[in-house]
C-alpha cells in the first residue's frame, strides 16, 4: 500500500493506493498517530484502495473517533467494492462519506 500526505494549514488529505489489510493497516495507524496532531480536517481519498479488511475498518474507524475530538473527517472517492464494505459493515452511518 501506498500512503501520501499533503497538508494544507491544519487540513490534511491523505490518500490510500492498493490493499489496507492485516499487513499494511498498522503502516496507516502509525502514520495517523504521528500525522493527526493540530488537524482540524481530516480527509481520506480511496479512489486508488482496491481492497479493505476488517483491519484497515478497524483503523479507519480508529482515525473517525479521534476526529471526533478535534475536527472533522471526511472519506472521499470510495470505488464501488470499498462502499460495499462500508455499507455491510455500518459504516456508512458512521463516517461522512461524499
Amino acid at each position: 500500500m501506498t500512503i501520501t500526505k499533503k497538508t494544507e494549514g491544519s487540513a490534511l488529505t491523505i490518500t490510500l493506493e492498493g490493499r489496507l489489510d492485516t499487513s499494511t493497516a498498522p503502516e496507516l495507524e502509525a502514520e495517523l498517530g504521528a500525522s493527526l496532531d493540530g488537524v482540524t480536517e481530516l480527509t481520506l481519498d480511496l479512489e486508488q484502495l482496491l481492497y479493505l479488511s476488517s483491519a484497515g475498518l478497524r483503523v479507519i474507524l480508529g482515525a473517525q473517533k479521534r476526529m471526533n475530538k478535534q475536527g472533522t473527517m471526511t472519506v472521499v472517492h470510495v470505488a464501488d467494492a470499498i462502499m460495499e464494505v462500508f455499507e455491510i459493515t455500518g459504516f456508512v452511518d458512521i463516517l461522512n462519506i461524499q
